[in-house]
């Protein structure tokens, strides 16, 4: 590789794409338009995948790193009804796959793999522009521009890199989650800290559901799915937490206490976070010098995928800009003709961590997901 390689965005999949880049001493530079590493939160638990996730970190080296942060037991996990009968409770045996980290420890582990200066912060990308010739410049809010021969856009669902490749953009997937949380739950919140146990809850219903994971220092992480229209949720007044947890909790009337508890008690207020995505089986034709990883190439709602995804994006794009050190264009069509229906068939599953329906057929689906995986073409769990 005769010039760096340009990355747009320091999430995990851009992190881990620089730093098997960096394990095969090839140069690359990440642009991220935010400040720091600690300019904001980075999000509750991720269970990493043994079949995508955890083969990108082996990929980057960190193996170890990533063991010594897995929480262990969270992959515990119950279900429940609507009223409170426990459905499932199965124990974390260790066997399960899908150890779950802190998102935020594990950017840190990426970050700190890397050599100082490799992330340049506060470089918001305010427009991309085709040189020709596989080229393209980059220009930043404050004015700077940088050429490169190799631009990666592992800038999330609004990439400011995608219309280089494509005219697709997100559009609204029909669900919300109202995120909240409570502290010191098992003393402060025994009832709900019983309901949700050592690991992640699921309580599901048409429509709505609520999920939550027992995070590190006692603290449970609540994810409430309404499948709503962007109309009904801006009839919410977010900016008044008492008023916008009373309109949400209405929404489970009839459910059991230690379930609405999760809503109600909320030691922070109710925040909202719409799901996007892009069409299903988004992709486009080979454009010289330029690609996407992550949710800029494939978001999808939330299904326990995409973090695991935009991983092992950035290993494998690693992997054959490495096998093809002079012919960059020979590791980009490779890496598309894999990704493209990999990521795919992650999004025909309309189940996962937010089954999105709440029947009995999809809630088997979304526990089969859960425990075992996807499943490949050629009908065994994906690896």
């Amino acid at each position: 590789m005769h010039t760096p390689v340009t990355i747009i965005g320091a999430g995990l999949g851009g992190l881990t794409l620089a730093r098997v880049l960096h394990v095969h001493g090839i140069a690359v530079t990440v642009y991220e338009a935010e400040p720091s590493p600690s300019a904001r939160t980075q999000g509750g638990l991720l269970d990493i995948h043994d079949y995508n996730g955890q083969l990108a970190l082996e990929a980057a080296g960190l193996m170890d790193e990533f063991h010594a942060i897995v929480l262990e037991g969270r992959q515990a996990m119950r279900i429940l009804d609507t009223d409170g009968t426990v459905l499932l409770d199965k124990a974390d045996d260790g066997t399960g796959g899908r150890p779950e980290v802190q998102r935020g420890e594990l950017r840190q582990i990426l970050l700190d793999s890397l050599p100082a200066g490799t992330v340049r912060w506060g470089h918001k990308v305010s427009s991309t522009l085709a040189l020709g010739s596989g080229r393209h410049e980059v220009t930043f809010a404050d004015g700077g521009t940088v050429v490169t021969s190799l631009l990666v856009g592992a800038d999330g669902a609004w990439s400011r890199v995608r219309p280089l490749l494509s005219t697709a953009a997100p559009e609204y997937a029909g669900t919300s989650f109202v995120e909240t949380y409570l502290f010191e739950a098992d003393t402060r919140h025994p009832a709900a800290a019983k309901a949700v146990g050592g690991g992640m809850l699921m309580a599901l219903a048409p429509g709505r559901e609520i999920f939550a994971h027992r995070e590190s220092g006692d603290t449970l992480h609540t994810y409430v799915a309404l499948a709503r229209p962007q109309e009904w949720f801006a009839a919410i007044d977010f900016t008044d937490p008492a008023a916008a947890t009373a309109r949400i909790a209405r929404e489970f009337d009839g459910w059991a206490p230690e379930l609405t508890a999760l809503i109600t008690d909320g030691d922070t207020g109710p925040v909202l976070r719409p799901h996007y995505a892009l069409p299903a089986g988004h992709r486009w034709d080979r454009v010289a010098g330029v690609t996407l990883l992550g949710d800029a190439a494939h978001l999808a709602p939330p299904n326990g995928e995409g973090a695991n995804l935009a991983m092992l994006d950035g290993a494998e794009l690693g992997r054959v800009l490495a096998a093809h050190p002079d012919d960059i264009e020979a590791a980009l069509t490779e890496y598309e003709q894999a990704m493209f229906p990999r990521s795919a068939e992650v999004a025909t599953f309309e189940g996962g961590e937010v089954p999105g329906i709440g029947s009995a057929d999809d809630m088997a689906r979304a526990l089969d997901h859960v425990l075992h995986g996807p499943v490949d073409r050629a009908g065994e769990k994906g690896r």
